[in-house]
């Protein structure tokens, strides 16, 4: 598997590129911005380890300008800014998913792991056939071929973490969701992070979805989790 890496740090470009080549990885190096766009654009990468602070454009404006050229390849994005505003910035660019610095060589690995196993579900998921392309509950719909939502016959754009969190949640309706699952299936995440990532994108999600006076659908269940809903009763509370 091919990994682009693009970093500016020799110490830490020394470090992962060793690590990955032991683990049988095939690792390319980008040392700034400029040069990693244009080698995603000439290559066939796998993955693309992208750091956000990097020489001649940083990474959110490669990470923009790889989603805007229809560039799919999974993008894991380094940062030393843990803060949840940075985390969401980095992620509504197009990263599948961010790693803060300083981080252990394991959780790299089991990050990119993660990710190629996404991957490779879409693709199998992509190829198989479907009987239906509309996911609904009750006015709330949405059409998975097209990734158009709407409610009430209103039409919203979402982002791709946002199609990706309606999809998880019209797939399990009237269900109680943990955080926890939610970083999995939708950010593939498998193992303890920080969750309010997610809070923050159902509010992302809640803004668009309910709009005047149309009742709540995405429901806390507090010290549990969200449900998709019609009503709340106070039997699932």
């Amino acid at each position: 598997m091919r990994i682009l890496l693009v970093e500016d740090e020799p110490a830490v470009v020394s470090v992962i590129s060793r690590g990955l080549t032991e683990s049988g990885y095939e690792v390319s190096v980008a040392p700034d911005g400029l040069l990693g766009l244009e080698m995603s654009r000439s290559n066939d990468f796998s993955l693309i380890i992208l750091d956000v602070m990097l020489p001649g454009m940083n990474g959110i404006e490669v990470c923009r300008q790889i989603r805007a050229e229809k560039n799919g390849t999974p993008i894991l994005m380094l940062t030393a800014l843990s803060t949840i505003d940075n985390v969401v910035m980095g992620l509504d660019s197009g990263a599948d998913d961010y790693l803060t610095k300083p981080y252990k060589f394991q959780e790299l690995e089991a990050r990119i792991r993660s990710l190629v196993r996404r991957q490779g579900n879409g693709v199998q998921a992509m190829a198989a056939p479907r009987s239906a392309n509309i996911l609904r509950l009750g006015d709330l719909s949405l059409n998975t071929d097209t990734r158009q939502a709407s409610r009430n016959n209103r039409i919203f754009t979402l982002t791709a973490t946002e199609y990706r969190l309606l999809e998880y949640l019209l797939s399990n309706p009237r269900k109680v969701l943990s955080r926890a699952d939610i970083l999995e299936h939708v950010w593939g995440i498998d193992f303890n992070m920080n969750t309010k990532v997610v809070d923050v994108y159902v509010n992302y999600l809640r803004k668009k979805i309910n709009k005047e006076s149309e009742p709540e659908m995405i429901h806390t269940i507090v010290g549990h989790g969200y449900m998709l809903k019609e009503n709340l009763t106070d039997e699932d509370q």
